[in-house]
């Protein structure tokens, strides 16, 4: 019996496909080039045939009224990307670049305008007052009983002499619990990978020396603006 997907991210389905093929075009070069792939159109199908897999595997942490299930929505699609170019031998190394500049490049076909106000909005006061709320709610057992797949994170203040704004430290990852699930081990670090260009081209400066993909407690996240944001 076909596994189902759950209703809400079948309500975002026709977007998180239409994100994915964006990727694969950007890609097609860099496969052709670095992962040595004649067979483009083989392998844009076989990824979007992966992608229907990990949809019916990926897990709900509470919807809208959760930021997290932002993240699974814009990158679990990566998932499928390692785990296709993986079959055909493609190095790790190389995936981690075609993926994070494919992704890049993506984020950078929307208006520098709108980039740039989303990072600041990321920034702001305001949302500093929800992700105080969401990671005090992160940890609570009420919370991690209803979305045991869920992130697990504090919000940290700067102390005495640190520059950054504010900070994060996911001390549970709703990736490493997946890959852990489903023998992706291998390819987590190049999903970790992707958060700094992310945070780059909305004109945050993203600082982060460890993960818990790397075997770290915790992955320490630290954020500041860029210069003229």
């Amino acid at each position: 019996m076909a596994e189902n997907i759950h209703p809400f991210y079948e309500a975002h389905r026709g977007a998180m496909e239409a994100a994915m093929r964006q990727r694969l075009d950007l890609a097609e070069a860099m496969l052709c080039e670095r992962a040595h792939l004649s067979d483009t159109d083989g392998i844009r199908q076989e990824v979007m045939d992966e992608f229907e897999i990990v949809l019916t595997r990926m897990p709900y942490v509470g919807g809208e009224a959760s930021r997290m299930s932002d993240f699974f929505m814009r990158l679990m699609g990566f998932m499928a990307i390692s785990r296709v170019l993986r079959r055909h031998g493609v190095a790790l190394a190389v995936i981690g670049d075609i993926e994070r500049e494919s992704y890049q490049a993506q984020l950078l076909t929307m208006p520098e305008a709108e980039r740039l106000a989303a990072g600041r909005q990321f920034m702001s006061a305001e949302n500093q007052t929800l992700l105080r709320e969401q990671a005090a709610r992160s940890a609570t057992r009420s919370h991690q009983e209803s979305f045991p797949e869920d992130f697990v994170y504090d919000f940290v203040e700067p102390g005495p002499g640190e520059n950054f704004e504010f900070g994060i430290d996911y001390k549970a990852c709703g990736f490493c619990k997946f890959a852990a699930h489903h023998g992706d081990e291998e390819i987590l670090p190049n999903i970790c990978g992707l958060d700094f260009a992310a945070y780059a081209t909305r004109g945050i400066h993203l600082e982060r020396t460890q993960t818990l993909a790397g075997g770290a407690s915790h992955c320490n996240f630290r954020f500041s603006r860029l210069p003229s944001n």
